[in-house]
């Protein structure tokens, strides 16, 4: 856990000046007893009346940033007194997850303790939607004037002092082309691939949004085609927040939204617009139920991880990305679903003879022992180096707290050792599980009885498909990857310790070891 230490004294009279490193001392005890880390001291000499403190503004910004995961104070009081600011500390705590401790025990977001932050806001709730309704009314004002009111200007334009302008970059082109596409009969998402593929940039990329991605969506086209300030007219007052608390968005009825005719130069004409409008309502229809195919949510493409989606002229499955996007976002991975099917009780009569074969048995049961064996070492080993690693940033942090070290030292101290500590982890983690697994007879019957039973099945119907495979990787030749599900971890280790150890051969079909 990062830890921002937040320190405040109302003065800077001497004897606040040493509570000022009794404090430092007291933090610096309780992070070390917890193995945690600190991201940074913020210490303010100043009432906690105010919220123009420097470091404390410093601090909230750093946690939207979430540069920390704790924020730790004395007191309550240490951070705020008045409510509004304690309200906004909480907000921090729950869109941030960025917890909130005092030491005195009154709060400890990380333990759920977090109510006092509701009674020191809930003072300031009324006045705050009060001014939200006050927002309000002035941002309808202006749209009743005709000037726009959003954060960013629709796809194709630029605002200044309120005012729409065509872009320079090319964009009212590729909105001109949209409509133009939609009408000689393409689709919302062709229009996208299309997009996509000649690397045109999305509405997000041109506005410089943080989560921007270069893929165009069906939705994204839909919604330009849909709006109507493409004809010089601003049409305002679509949605609203539901409360200065809570910034879901309701959606207005159209007899309330807000029309100022020609208050900006179009790029699409009246006449087109209607036309798209209407071809959009004829294109409507109820849709049936979607069929739900046998391997839908069960085969994936092995290469980007996008579901495989059932193409019914090729009677199988093509990657979801490449069907969705193009070449550009991945290749087909196609393979039939009586291809599939057919693999499927190859693997698992391939399988089954492995049970009427002692010698590879024998030799499986002689490699997973050995595995153990070299699991439990490789524990032992990592603990030693865990334990040696928590114990030098003990001694880096109390290095920093007495000042022997600077703070980009004890960071870069602290970055490198938590990247190898967490390595170790990891790893623990995955030998502990191989561990756990016990390989013994009982095991082997069920997994022998199990595959028996799917051997003869006439059909691979959607219940024995999900009670045997939890997933198929697809690779792009087609050829699937095999993940079995069996009820008892030990059968689930070994089937999957199985299929690592053995191959078939190219020649004669028959199963080796090693």
């Amino acid at each position: 856990m990062r830890c921002a230490v937040y320190v405040r004294v109302s003065t800077d009279k001497e004897e606040q000046k040493a509570s000022l490193g009794n404090q430092r001392d007291l933090f610096a005890r309780y992070i070390s007893d917890r193995g945690w880390d600190i991201h940074n001291f913020y210490i303010d000499i100043e009432s906690g009346t105010t919220e123009k403190r420097q470091q404390l503004q410093q601090l909230i910004i750093d946690a939207k940033a979430k540069k920390f995961d704790v924020i730790l104070a004395k007191e309550l009081s240490r951070l705020a007194r008045n409510g509004r600011l304690s309200y906004e500390i909480r907000d921090i705590a729950e869109q941030h997850k960025v917890h909130i401790i005092t030491l005195d025990n009154a709060i400890n977001t990380l333990e759920g303790n977090g109510q006092m932050f509701g009674i020191y806001a809930w003072m300031y709730e009324q006045e705050s939607q009060r001014t939200s309704e006050r927002v309000k009314a002035a941002l309808k004002s202006r749209a009743q004037k005709g000037l726009f009111k959003g954060s960013n200007a629709p796809y194709g334009y630029t605002v200044k002092e309120g005012k729409l302008y065509l872009s320079t970059d090319g964009t009212p082109d590729i909105v001109r082309r949209i409509f133009r596409d939609y009408l000689s009969g393409k689709g919302f998402d062709r229009i996208a691939r299309e997009l996509y593929e000649e690397g045109v940039s999305t509405p997000a990329q041109i506005v410089g949004k943080k989560n921007a991605n270069d893929k165009w969506h069906g939705s994204t086209v839909r919604l330009i085609l849909e709006n109507p300030h493409y004809i010089g007219d601003l049409v305002q007052g679509r949605s609203t927040t539901r409360s200065v608390t809570n910034k879901m968005r309701d959606q207005v009825k159209p007899n309330n939204f807000i029309f100022v005719h020609n208050t900006h130069e179009a790029i699409i004409s009246k006449q087109d617009f209607e036309a798209v409008q209407q071809l959009m309502m004829s294109r409507k229809r109820t849709r049936p139920q979607a069929e739900l195919h046998l391997f839908t949510n069960t085969a994936y493409c092995a290469d980007c991880g996008r579901g495989m989606h059932f193409k019914k002229n090729c009677r199988g499955y093509m990657c979801g990305n490449y069907n969705k996007h193009g070449a550009k976002a991945c290749s087909d991975h196609l393979i039939r679903e009586a291809d599939l099917k057919l693999a499927i009780l190859n693997d698992i009569k391939k399988l089954a003879s492995i049970f009427d074969n002692q010698y590879i048995l024998e030799s499986l049961e002689s490699k997973l022992k050995q595995q153990k064996k070299n699991a439990e070492k490789q524990i032992d080993s990592l603990s030693r180096d865990l334990e040696r690693l928590k114990l030098k940033k003990k001694k880096s942090l109390n290095l920093f707290i007495e000042e022997k070290i600077s703070k980009e030292d004890y960071d870069e101290f602290v970055n490198d050792t938590n990247e190898h500590i967490n390595s170790i982890l990891a790893k623990i983690e995955n030998l502990k599980a191989t561990l756990q697994t016990k390989y013994d007879e009982l095991a082997l019957i069920e997994l022998k009885q199990q595959l028996d039973g799917f051997i003869d099945f006439q059909e691979l119907t959607p219940d024995i498909l999900h009670r045997l495979i939890e997933r198929i990787e697809i690779k792009a030749d087609g050829s699937p990857r095999i993940f079995y599900r069996f009820s008892s971890s030990s059968a689930s280790y070994l089937i999957n310790f199985i299929n690592a150890q053995h191959s078939t051969c190219a020649v004669c079909g028959n199963i080796s070891t090693g």
